[in-house]
């Protein structure tokens, strides 16, 4: 493992992640050995603008029970579990952090999706799988501790079947001015690795790819961020995201939330299609 993904899988990783979300899931009610899907909406799903963001990108997607789906840094699954319930297709899920595949395997155990959804621990420069075998494939909130935008892309490309869809959600540079750290993704700026709208593009044209729609989505991020912190202001609810993000859970959501009024980055989609034919 090259030292920057060793460093990203550590900041990622965490041992007792399963059981603060087991907890998490009782105190709220659910029954943890009978999970339904939506049980784990509020703790499964790492992005900003959580289910919603999800159920938004992946109505782009024209997707059927038999399509085969990429997840691309899927973290505990959250967007696998989505799809697999909601179209009923296959959906693989890879991730650099050992830890939230174990989670992703086990939740996924208990909402009886297995038999639809695999993950695998790999990383994103070297994705285990043959050559045009996705009908899609989706990256939200994954690439922005990706150094070698590149090789991403290029793998994403090699593994998507001719003329399938890409549907990529990240948090992207708007400015040159300086972040403010902690971010959800990055402790420092070491492993923060964030592009331009206009960089994005012409990285995706590069593997062969054709940018199909490009929707910036600072207004719905901003909602997202004053509904989010003023529920939180007694504290937060037994089941979220802070979960996830661990004890400095609120000062990485005032940091992005700031960094983005600043003006310094704004999550973006962009839906690609796969070229016929690769350079």
């Amino acid at each position: 493992m090259r030292n920057i993904e060793r460093a990203v899988a550590e900041h990622y990783g965490d041992a007792e992640l399963l059981g603060r979300i087991l907890e998490g899931l009782e105190a709220s009610g659910a029954n943890i050995d009978r999970l339904q899907p939506d049980d784990l909406a509020p703790v499964e799903e790492f992005h900003i603008g959580g289910r919603k963001a999800t159920a938004h990108a992946l109505s782009k997607l024209a997707l059927s029970k038999e399509s085969h789906v990429l997840d691309v840094g899927c973290g505990i699954g959250g967007a696998v579990r989505y799809l697999a319930e909601n179209i009923g297709c296959r959906v693989s899920g890879i991730d650099l952090t050992p830890e939230y595949i174990d989670v992703a395997r086990m939740l996924t155990d208990r909402t009886d999706l297995s038999d639809k959804v695999s993950f695998k621990v790999a990383s994103a420069l070297a994705i285990p799988f043959k050559r045009e075998i996705f009908d899609a494939a989706i990256t939200l909130h994954a690439a922005m501790n990706i150094a070698d935008r590149t090789t991403l892309y290029s793998e994403i490309a090699r593994v998507m079947k001719p003329d399938a869809t890409l549907c990529i959600y990240d948090v992207m540079r708007k400015s040159g001015e300086d972040l403010t750290f902690p971010v959800p993704w990055a402790q420092t700026p070491e492993t923060s690795h964030l592009v331009t709208p206009e960089d994005m593009r012409t990285l995706l044209e590069r593997a062969g790819f054709e940018v199909r729609e490009v929707e910036d989505r600072t207004d719905f991020a901003l909602d997202f961020f004053a509904q989010s912190l003023g529920a939180a202001s007694d504290g937060p609810p037994p089941l979220g995201i802070h979960i996830v993000m661990g004890a400095t859970a609120r000062e990485k959501f005032r940091n992005t939330l700031s960094n983005i009024e600043r003006g310094r980055i704004a999550p973006v989609q962009m839906i690609a299609r796969r070229n016929a034919t690769l350079a």
